[in-house]
């Protein structure tokens, strides 16, 4: 069994030292991932509200910060389109594509600008949308529907051990791992820098919900293997990493 001490190894900086000598993917000149995950040319595709047109969160960052707590109590009140494009928008939306396509720049910060990130969403009560699991496709700035289905609520409560707030949300975000888009650059490394990645989207989360009357407790008690199965990806190439219920409080 692997001890505390193995764990802290990837917690340190130490392992900048072991990559010495030893090329990266990019570094051998291998071709880079994609930025994001491919979806079928008939897929279903949702139109969000641009992003220059939004005129949410008006909050001060200084009111936001002073207010953000964990809140595991919604009210009944649905989300409307709008917020939730601007809560994606605000947790992964894109601001441009750079260095020839190799990376990309978003509204939270990644290591060399990596994003090993995919955004599902298990959505309850948003305004025009069915009750299903979504996917938010940031480079498009759209949501594909992926699974209408009015159980999944409860399948994603399931998933995290049975916390009840992540039923009663109005939609759940729930992100994924790809983790050779960090990998490719950074090797070792990675597992040290894609949880510092994920804690930049989900506090990107918890300040934009609170500047719309909204909240969310970020959570990491989930199974692992209903987490993935929910969302339908295969547990190792791609896997659940952070789950974040948000509703009206």
């Amino acid at each position: 069994m692997p001890t505390p001490k193995d764990y802290r190894k990837f917690m340190k900086s130490d392992l900048w030292l072991e990559m010495q000598g030893r090329p990266t993917d990019q570094q051998r000149r291998l071709p880079h991932p994609p930025l994001q995950k491919p979806y079928p040319q008939d897929a279903e595709l949702i139109d969000l509200p641009p992003v220059s047109e939004m005129t949410l969160g008006e909050l001060s960052v200084r009111d936001a910060i002073a207010r953000r707590q964990s809140r595991r109590r919604f009210t009944d009140e649905a989300l409307t389109l709008d917020e939730l494009a601007y809560l994606a928008w605000a947790t992964q939306g894109v601001h441009r594509v750079w260095r020839g396509g190799i990376a990309v720049r978003r509204t939270v910060p990644s290591a060399g600008a990596r994003h090993s990130f995919e955004t599902y969403l298990v959505v309850s009560r948003v305004e025009g949308l069915e009750v299903g699991l979504y996917r938010y496709l940031s480079l498009e700035h759209k949501l594909q529907l992926l699974l209408a289905d009015p159980g999944l609520p409860q399948r994603a409560a399931a998933a995290c051990h049975d916390q009840t707030f992540v039923g009663t949300s109005a939609v759940t975000f729930l992100w994924t791992a790809v983790p050779y888009r960090t990998e490719w650059r950074y090797a070792l490394m990675t597992p040290k820098l894609v949880n510092m990645d994920a804690g930049h989207v989900c506090e990107n989360l918890y300040l934009a919900a609170e500047s719309i009357g909204a909240g969310t407790c970020a959570i990491a008690a989930y199974s692992q293997a209903a987490a993935d199965a929910l969302l339908g990806v295969d547990g190792e190439e791609e896997f659940a990493i952070y789950v974040a219920p948000v509703g009206k409080v």
